[in-house]
């Protein structure tokens, strides 16, 4: 079956399958190999709230809606993980802030130079990282915030090339 389909099998059933009062849109659902990523929008905060209130008060909407839907998202993606077979994960965006409440971290091995290496002990050294791996983590979040666009239509060119792919000709026949 082709990535598309899945995506839209997974998309659909979560939509059709999640509380429709949870969330002000339809959740956005991000799948890699190993986990679904299940990402709820909730209400924005009152515009009239200071500047020095409002990361706390996100954060606490964030709270509540973790605790008091924690036992629904449990059944649900034990009800998912069977039917899809990858573990799921969930967060919310309130106000223009991303709040994850569980993922996976997925461990990846890669093969790098000393100049590569000198780069991670560098941001150790600083204190922007405890170790290299939290460091390696640090540069792919800095390269996916500031490549976004791009990242997103290589993703794009991605998904044509899997439906080209399953639209042509059947070579394991």
């Amino acid at each position: 079956m082709a990535t598309d389909d899945v995506a839209a099998q997974v998309r659909g059933w979560f939509t059709g399958r999640l509380p429709g009062d949870w969330f002000t849109e339809a959740p956005k659902i991000i799948r890699d190999r190993e986990e679904i990523a299940v990402l709820g929008t909730l209400p924005d905060p009152p515009g009239d709230v200071p500047e020095a209130e409002r990361g706390t008060l996100i954060e606490g909407l964030a709270r509540r809606f973790r605790e008091e839907t924690r036992e629904r998202r449990v059944e649900i993606a034990r009800e998912a993980e069977r039917k899809f077979r990858q573990k799921v994960s969930w967060g919310v965006v309130c106000g223009g802030e991303t709040v994850m409440f569980t993922t996976l971290s997925v461990p990846v091995m890669t093969r790098l130079r000393q100049t590569e290496r000198q780069v991670l002990d560098t941001l150790v050294a600083a204190g922007v990282a405890r170790s290299r791996s939290d460091a390696l983590a640090w540069c792919v979040r800095l390269v996916g915030k500031n490549t976004d666009t791009w990242l997103a239509e290589l993703r794009d060119a991605l998904q044509h090339v899997d439906r080209v792919r399953s639209e042509g000709p059947d070579v394991n026949s």
